[in-house]
């Protein structure tokens, strides 16, 4: 293997695809990104066996071939040669080695065999469609905060997407959920998605679509089954294995019947509560919300520091109400929220609230309370 790319090209492509690779690896080969250079063009290929990406750049190639090298070496080497520089890669040594050349600099890097390195890639996937990258961002952006760290609950370790029908139209929706609170957001269903089986996108993957749709303007080709996604957009080709579980009903833990109505003006809110959080302490985090007609009082008592309280102005017209939540939670929330206004829907001290823009919108979010 021969080839010759442009630095700022070949940095950009390794900085997509090297993020994939995990720092410690029992397994040599999946410490290294695989470089195959061919028809005019170099194909950077890196995975854990959960996550695959490829990215393809335009090259000047010499010698057709392949080889693979360590994925944070080689970005680093990249990343610390001058800009515009022109560089070469070479497989030397019977592709026992590489050697990267730019301007003066020479590095010599071990390589391991292309036909170690593993293809997650393989599998037919029989559904497809494909969605707007700025869709699918609002889809994981308004979501992701929600996705549980708790690894014994592994099915909630991701966003849950699937199909619907609402009189006649397919919608398509976004779920994530910790047990403390519920994120859910829907979009029409794009062509060819309104069959799509119920999957499990896992937190690691998620993170990189994110990544991936980030300023794109285009479409975005997706593909799965019920074992695997792969998402093209431009250059860059990801795919990854679904969670194997199954979702809890959602629908269930969503109010149906909180009568009493909160109505806030959503900046002036998390500002309120970001501030009397200040107090609280960092392990419960609570902050308990007082509820008259037309009045809201925010308060913090924590016995190592102090308290803490605030008054706003609020729409609110039904009996007093006290009840505690998890102040990270709701600036969480309140920062996912579009409108200017946001609406509260309360029942009790004890039970779920249902959280949304009081102007509508296709996001609903649900909290549970914390004793206070």
């Amino acid at each position: 293997m021969k080839v010759t790319v442009e630095r700022a090209a070949l940095l950009k492509s390794l900085g997509h695809v090297h993020r994939v690779v995990e720092r410690r690896n029992t397994i040599p080969i999946l410490s290294n990104v695989l470089l195959r250079a061919e028809g005019g063009a170099l194909r950077l290929r890196a995975t854990d066996l959960d996550l695959e990406v490829t990215e393809t750049l335009p090259a000047e190639v010499a010698l057709d071939g392949a080889t693979t090298v360590p994925a944070y070496v080689i970005y680093d080497i990249i990343r610390k040669l001058p800009d515009g520089a022109q560089i070469s890669l070479e497989s030397v040594q019977e592709g026992a080695q590489v050697v990267i050349r730019a301007g003066r600099s020479r590095f010599t890097l071990q390589a391991l065999p292309e036909s170690d390195f593993p293809d997650l890639a393989a599998d037919e996937l029989p559904h497809t469609f494909a969605i707007k990258a700025s869709e699918l961002k609002k889809l994981i952006d308004k979501t992701q905060f929600a996705i549980s760290t708790e690894e014994t609950r592994y099915y909630l370790n991701g966003i849950f997407f699937h199909a619907f029908d609402v009189d006649g139209t397919k919608k398509l929706r976004a779920v994530a959920t910790d047990g403390h609170r519920l994120a859910r957001v829907e979009t029409e269903a794009p062509a060819g998605a309104g069959d799509i089986p119920g999957i499990i996108v896992p937190r690691k993957a998620v993170a990189e679509i994110q990544k991936l749709v980030d300023g794109i303007d285009d479409e975005v080709q997706v593909e799965l089954s019920s074992s695997k996604i792969r998402l093209t957009a431009g250059t860059v080709v990801l795919t990854s294995k679904l969670i194997d579980g199954t979702f809890p009903d959602y629908q269930r833990v969503i109010p149906q019947n909180n009568d009493k109505r909160l109505i806030v003006d959503r900046a002036e809110f998390a500002t309120a509560v970001d501030r009397v959080s200040t107090i609280s302490s960092e392990r419960g985090r609570a902050v308990k919300l007082s509820l008259t007609e037309g009045r809201l009082t925010l308060s913090v008592t924590n016995p190592d520091s102090g308290s803490a309280t605030e008054e706003i102005e609020v729409e609110y017209e039904s009996e007093a109400l006290d009840i505690g939540f998890n102040a990270r939670y709701l600036l969480d929330i309140a920062s996912q929220l579009d409108g200017d206004t946001a609406i509260l829907l309360l029942a009790d001290p004890g039970s779920p609230t249902l959280v949304q823009d009081h102007e509508g919108g296709n996001a609903l979010y649900v909290l549970m309370p914390m004793r206070v």
